[in-house]
């Protein structure tokens, strides 16, 4: 279906945690450790566990806090050492969170903007959007014979013409991977197979097996067409997900260009200016 075509990765950043300073714990947010008296607070520690490498996702969740917790330690107590050594009053430190702070903004906006107002009547909406622009198409399920020669392929098609069962003289003949299943390709639409296997297949009907060879770039196929349908569309439950995606990230497209044109943009390096109008024009 092509609803998978449009579903894309989301530009979400990577979380930066830093130390929170004069925030009053309270019990929907109890601090759960402290570093040096700086606290680490139970939202933080959320933080950190959504932040942790997709291998932690198979541990049991206290694990998870566990490792989450060692990491907000190790990352307060490198950075009291740091402020000590007077590392955050670099010009390279004040430039990286500035970049930072901007980077934790557009994070925001785009929550609160684009995923946060999606709904699951947004998501049947797009669905049934695709759906009605999503000509119906007809798909055949075909087995085939693949050999070196057509002397070959006329041989075993006399065989069949003799009553020789396809589906075993494709796994005693064939020399395609398919021999193990009895030449079984599954169902397939138009423009999936090689234009000469395409052909010969859509002219069959149900039940019937050429009766000449199809010679194309891997060799000499004798084809079986086991039957014909039209396709059908995945239920709406089996993509709501990858159709969430699809609406966040045209959503997000949106804003982007929105945003883009209340400012002025201005790139100076040549060889970056003609690469960003050209990937713009390609978007």
């Amino acid at each position: 279906m092509r609803l998978s075509q449009f579903a894309a990765t989301l530009l979400l950043s990577s979380m930066v945690l830093m130390p929170v300073l004069g925030h009053a714990a309270d019990e929907a947010d109890p601090v759960v450790a402290t570093v040096a008296g700086v606290e680490i607070l139970a939202s933080e520690l959320a933080m950190a566990v959504g932040d942790l490498d997709p291998q932690f996702a198979r541990l049991p969740d206290e694990q998870r806090r566990v490792a989450a917790l060692a990491a907000v330690i190790d990352i307060k107590t490198l950075a009291r050492k740091a402020e000590a050594e007077k590392l955050d009053q670099t010009e390279d430190f004040k430039k990286l969170m500035a970049f930072q702070r901007d980077r934790a903004l557009h994070n925001a906006i785009f929550k609160s903007t684009v995923v946060d107002p999606v709904t699951d009547a947004d998501i049947k909406a797009r669905y049934d959007k695709e759906v009605a622009a999503t000509p119906p198409e007809e798909e055949v399920s075909a087995r085939h014979i693949l050999v070196a020669t057509e002397e070959e392929a006329k041989a075993l098609i006399a065989e069949l013409d003799a009553g020789k069962d396809f589906a075993e003289l494709a796994t005693e003949k064939s020399s395609d991977s398919s021999a193990a299943q009895g030449g079984d390709l599954g169902y397939f639409t138009k423009g999936r197979m090689v234009p000469e296997f395409e052909a010969a297949a859509f002219a069959l009907q149900a039940g019937e097996y050429a009766k000449q060879p199809v010679q194309s770039q891997f060799g000499w196929h004798v084809i079986k067409l086991e039957d014909r349908r039209p396709t059908t569309l995945p239920a709406f439950e089996d993509v709501a997900d990858q159709v969430r995606q699809v609406v966040m990230r045209e959503r997000y497209g949106d804003l982007i260009k929105a945003s883009r044109e209340e400012v002025e943009i201005e790139v100076l390096d040549p060889a970056l200016k003609a690469a960003y109008e050209a990937m713009n024009q390609q978007q």
